[in-house]
Order: C-alpha cells, then sequence, then structure tokens
C-alpha cells in the first residue's frame, strides 16, 4: 500500500552549511513527485532524509500518519532506485530482483512467481539468467527498477536513475518508468536535474534552490505560470525584459510599448517581465528590434533579436503558421499576449502577475 509522504519543515546541516533551510512538502499517495533543480541545491540531501540514510536536524517526516524520523532505514518500507544502478554484479537477473525478497523470508515459490511478474513488467524476463556485465545500461536499470519495486514498497525513491544512460534511451526509459509507476500506484519521488524530464514525468515538481523550495505545482503550472524569474529561467527558456509599472495593470517597456497586464497587487516601480520565446510573435507594432540569426529546425525556426535598447530575446515562429523565413539584418517588432506572460517586482522578485 503507498503512503502519502508529509515534511514539516526540514532542516539539515553540514558543520556551517546549512543544506535544507526548513522545506515543507505534501506528497499525495500514488503520486510521481519530481524534486527538481541545479546541482547542490540539495534535493538528494532530502531524498537521502527521507530514505533514512541522512540524519535530520530540524523538522518532522512522516509516511502516512507515521513520524519516522527514528526509524532506521531498513524499517522504512522504501525501495530505491540508484543513479549507479547499484545491482549487485555477482548475481544473475533473477537473483538481484529476488535480493529484497529473500530479506523478507518470503518462501521461494512465492519468491519466483513475483520475480518472473517484475521481469514481465519491465520486458527483461529473457535476461533472467544474464550476469549485470553481460547487460546494457537501459538493462541494468531495468533490473534495478525491478528489484525496487518488486518488493511492494509504500514510497520509491530515485535518485537520477536516467543520467548515465545516453540522450535517446533516456527518453525511452522516463516512459518505462512512468508507465510502470501508473500501473503499480506507488508514491514515488524522483530526484533529477533535467527540466524536460521533470515535466514529461511528473505528476508534480518542487523546483529547489538553495536549500529552498521555489515553486510547486504541476509541469503546466511551473511552465506556464512560474512564481519567480529562477523558475521562469531554470525550466525551459525565458526572455526576461525590464520594464515599468506606471499604473495600475499598466506595464510600460522602455517607452516603446504599453499595455495592460493583470496583477494580482497595487505596485508601482522597476519590474521584471518573463515571456517564453514562443510566447513572443512578430507584429506591426510593438518592441522595435532587429534580427541577428535564425536557426531552421523543422516544426519552428528559432530567432535571436536584438531590441532597440541593447536586450536579446529568443523567439520560436512555428513554420505551421509562417513558412516565410526573416532574414538577418531585418528591422522586426516584436509583441506578446499580455495574459500569458509574468511580471516579478526587480527588487523582491515577487511574482505581480495573475
Amino acid at each position: 500500500m503507498s503512503n502519502q509522504v508529509i515534511i514539516n519543515n526540514a532542516v539539515k546541516k553540514y558543520g556551517d552549511f546549512t543544506a535544507l533551510k526548513g522545506v515543507s512538502l505534501n506528497i499525495k499517495e500514488g503520486e510521481f513527485f519530481t524534486l527538481l533543480g541545479p546541482s547542490g541545491c540539495g534535493k538528494t540531501t532530502l531524498l537521502r532524509m527521507i530514505a533514512g540514510f541522512n540524519s535530520i536536524e530540524g523538522g518532522e517526516f512522516f509516511f502516512g500518519e507515521k513520524l519516522i524520523n527514528s526509524v532506521p532505514a531498513h524499517k522504512r518500507d522504501i525501495g530505491m532506485v540508484f543513479q549507479n544502478y547499484a545491482i549487485f554484479p555477482h548475481l544473475n537477473v533473477k537473483d538481484n530482483v529476488a535480493y529484497g525478497l529473500r530479506a523478507r523470508k518470503m518462501p521461494e515459490e512465492a519468491i519466483e512467481n513475483k520475480v518472473h511478474e517484475a521481469l514481465e513488467l519491465v520486458q527483461i524476463s529473457h535476461l533472467a539468467d544474464r550476469k549485470p556485465n553481460e547487460l546494457s545500461g537501459g538493462q541494468q536499470q531495468r533490473v534495478a527498477l525491478a528489484r525496487a519495486f518488486v518488493i511492494e514498497p509504500s514510497v520509491l525513491l530515485m535518485d537520477e536513475p536516467l543520467s548515465n544512460l545516453d540522450a535517446k534511451l533516456r527518453v525511452q526509459m522516463r516512459t518505462v518508468i512512468k508507465k510502470l509507476q501508473k500501473r503499480l500506484g506507488i508514491t514515488t519521488i524522483y530526484v533529477t536535474h533535467d527540466q524536460e524530464e521533470a515535466l514529461a514525468i511528473s505528476d508534480r515538481i518542487a523546483v529547489m534552490k538553495d536549500g529552498n523550495i521555489m515553486q510547486v505545482g504541476t509541469p503546466a503550472e511551473i511552465y506556464a505560470k512560474p512564481q519567480n524569474p529562477f523558475v521562469a529561467g531554470f525550466i525551459g527558456i525565458s526572455n526576461f525584459i525590464d520594464c515599468n509599472v506606471v499604473s495600475d495593470n499598466r506595464v510600460d517597456i522602455n517607452g516603446e510599448l504599453s499595455v495592460d497586464i493583470p496583477l494580482k497587487k497595487e505596485y508601482r516601480g522597476k519590474a521584471i517581465l518573463s515571456a517564453r520565446p514562443e510566447q513572443l510573435f512578430f507584429s506591426k507594432e510593438g518592441l522595435p528590434g532587429k534580427i541577428l540569426f535564425s536557426t531552421f529546425l523543422g516544426d519552428f525556426v528559432e530567432y535571436e533579436v536584438r531590441l532597440d535598447n541593447g536586450q536579446t530575446l529568443t523567439i520560436n515562429e512555428y513554420t505551421k503558421d509562417n513558412s516565410a523565413v526573416y532574414e538577418n539584418g531585418e528591422n522586426v517588432f516584436i509583441s506578446f499576449d499580455p495574459a500569458r506572460v509574468s511580471v516579478y517586482e526587480a527588487e523582491s522578485q515577487e511574482v505581480l502577475s495573475l
């Protein structure tokens, strides 16, 4: 049975360095939840605290209603998939997968059935008698997955499980993992620094920076409505344009474009407008600029445009909408849909837009 995972004000310190600064999360039962952020942000530290591998300097960790702070790792009923697979080189595939079941003293007949089912699920039953050194990276990762979920843990933890695979295999394996997780319904907490991977695989994402949670939301929420410039810049590509809020909902950009953007509170002063490359478009009037460079990428053309104020923007124009390609050096005007962009206070970086 899967568990809800609740973390209240988690703190982790290494000497004078605070790796986690009061992190709180509520991960739903059966959810695929991803901890996403750059190296050193605290995501693996948090995962290891959930697993029981790291000490806890502050805060509370619950599986369901059970406080697990003092519960040893081997009694937390977790499955773990590591970056380096951590499968036993001296055991064949089926004995690797059976290891956790034997540690639980399950009868051999039941073990054989469960191992067979697990290998069928990850589609490597034909490799049951092979040793790890006879397997590809993707096959080894499937063994690690089967070993983790065959014990039917209440929580499955994955630490950068695809980072050692090539790009094509990563895409294939993330689909395997997502389908398996949905089929089995195990609460899964997944660590990655790969934004595309997180967007593709997650029910919800927590974006982390410097030991803090910057935003929690669905992939669509995180991408379309980032709550601060860090999230906007870390997830995908964002253009940041200096602007001023001059009156209620009125945003002025360099005195060249003035638009109404719905804001959630009264504010006057310097601000930052954030827009994805696909949220900008060429128009008959707007922000004046010049095409610096264009790259044809099949479905769309990516343009690098320098505004008259010196700022450089990236714009994607889809070929299904316009077959013509602008020439380098061509003068253009840039515009956007005010309802789709984000606006932040320049100093506090608090989100202003709805």
